[in-house]
């Protein structure tokens, strides 16, 4: 309750587990609820190398707040930005000109979640489960 009453609106939200800062290869930032499944599956393959950052205010984009993360973590070439939303729809589509203006010139952008659709949903909840575990595995897995 505390820092509800006290505390104040974080566009962007630092990875706070105890990830080692040089030993990061990989950021993921996200928006939203995708966060807890992102944590839950570092925890469970035990990625030390992979920090995740939350951008929870996307316009006007946060540039200071995510370029200091990004610079926070010296070692890590990869940037993947993981959704729920389909890639023509959700943050991804108005945002991934900001997220490479922000990143170093040796690091690469990657997506990882839903391909293109007409509609956010995919009727089913069980089609739901399953595309939801793929995206957050695609988050974790190589690129190249």
């Amino acid at each position: 309750i505390n820092d509800f009453a006290n505390g104040a609106f974080q566009t962007v939200i630092p990875d706070t587990t105890t990830v080692e800062e040089k030993g990061v290869k990989r950021i993921v930032a996200c928006c939203g609820k995708v966060y807890y499944d992102l944590a839950t599956k570092r925890i469970e393959l035990q990625r030390s190398d992979v920090a995740i950052i939350r951008v929870e205010q996307l316009y006007p984009f946060p540039h200071k707040q995510f370029q200091a993360e990004i610079k926070r973590y010296a070692n890590a070439t990869d940037v993947v930005w993981c959704q729920e939303e389909p890639q023509n729809q959700g943050a991804w589509y108005q945002s991934a000109h900001y997220f490479r203006e922000n990143m170093r010139e040796d690091q690469k952008l990657y997506y990882a979640g839903r391909p293109p659709a007409a509609s956010p949903a995919g009727g089913y909840v069980a089609r739901h489960n399953e595309r939801q575990k793929a995206l957050v595995e695609q988050a974790f897995g190589k690129y190249k």
